[in-house]
């Protein structure tokens, strides 16, 4: 029998984080109505918020409500007092490295598709774009961000020491290779190993993987080609698997594919943890304007409703953002000419959820600019 009482830990975080949080959390007291299930929402501070409060960007009390929840919903971190200030010892950035390594997050997940209506907002040409569906699967709590870091007194020599062991890699491959076999069955290696001891693990454990997987074809490509592959022909993939800093360069460069950076989700995978949020940044030059696409933490809120085995709420929330998109009832990253405010866009999601085809918005209406809805 399945659960339908849920803790949600909610970290709204900085910029337009709490605008996005708060069209997610309108989603799932919808989805709580429509699908009998209830959410209990604990929020919590990070970030530059926490800093500024607290002088910790993670404090103690956050820390612990995430660990007694069931899943957290993340916002966005990031403040330019620190993006323009190298002199700055504590950093927003350093709230969410913390809580990946003290929830265990060692998977992170970023699934990238393209939206029929929206291929022409994409900076690539529609046939090298359409139908292109990646899963992209980035380890999240060793290599260079986690390793050993030095900079000298006089600020003259610093250096960041990337490594793995087989421990690190070992989890996150097999979700890999079992999230492939659900799928295309292909299973791309990105790595550096031409160069890098640490890559050469991680071919070798994948290679040693594999046999357990006879029906999964597993190929590698070296970073710096797999940036211009993904470019010049983002469908030859299936399933990306690769090391933490490689996977968070090439998963933002996979995301400009769909046409924005906005709509895309991703889910931080532990043993007894999962975190769910939105792929872009805090991007304070829109905070409180209300021109933030909320379409990626609401995709995000889908991810975890999955985790939740919450599947058909799931699947009606996909649909729902699909419904929007294809109506362009939409942002402005997405139709400068016609577009509708962050919390327009959640609350004609959230209608759609409730009442499908009897939603009282007048699509008519809607197409030409005309919602009744405000």
């Amino acid at each position: 029998m399945h659960r339908n009482y849920f803790k949600i830990a909610v970290l709204p975080g900085d910029g337009i984080g709490p605008e996005v949080i708060r069209e997610s959390i309108k989603i799932l007291d919808v989805i709580a109505e429509v699908f009998q299930c209830q959410f209990q929402f604990e929020y919590g501070s990070i970030g530059a918020e926490a800093i500024f409060k607290t002088g910790d960007p993670l404090p103690e009390e956050t820390l612990k409500i995430c660990k007694e929840s069931d899943a957290v919903l993340f916002g966005a971190i990031g403040d330019p007092a620190f993006d323009n200030n190298p002199e700055a010892k504590v950093r927003p950035e350093q709230g969410l490295l913390k809580l990946r390594k003290e929830l265990g997050l060692f998977a992170n997940i970023r699934p990238l598709q393209t939206y029929p209506s929206l291929i022409e907002k994409s900076p690539l040409k529609r046939e090298v774009i359409e139908g292109a569906d990646i899963q992209i699967f980035r380890e999240l709590v060793s290599g260079i961000y986690f390793g050993e870091k030095f900079t000298d007194p006089e600020g003259s020599y610093a250096y960041d020491i990337c490594q793995y062991s087989r421990e690190d890699i070992t989890p996150i491959a097999h979700m890999a290779f079992k999230e492939a076999q659900k799928r295309r069955k292909k299973l791309t290696l990105i790595d550096k190993a031409n160069v890098l001891d640490t890559s050469r693990l991680w071919r070798k454990v994948c290679q040693e993987i594999a046999p357990e997987y006879p029906d999964v074809q597993l190929d590698y490509m070296f970073v710096d080609n797999a940036a211009m592959q993904l470019i010049l022909n983002p469908k030859q993939f299936d399933v990306i698997l690769t090391e933490n800093m490689f996977g968070d360069i090439i998963s933002d460069e996979a995301s400009v594919i769909g046409g924005s950076i906005g709509l895309l989700p991703s889910a931080s995978i532990g043993e007894k943890n999962a975190l769910f949020e939105p792929i872009h940044g805090s991007y304070p030059q829109a905070k409180g304007k209300g021109i933030a696409n909320p379409v990626a933490s609401i995709l995000s809120v889908a991810m975890m409703l999955d985790h939740l085995q919450l599947h058909q709420a799931a699947d009606k929330l996909r649909q729902s953002v699909e419904h929007a998109i294809e109506n362009k009832y939409v942002t402005i990253d997405l139709n400068t000419k016609q577009h509708y405010s962050t919390g327009e866009v959640g609350s004609f999601i959230a209608d759609y959820i409730k009442y499908s085809e009897k939603s009282y918005y007048n699509f008519e209406n809607v197409k030409i600019g005309k919602s009744t809805i405000v």
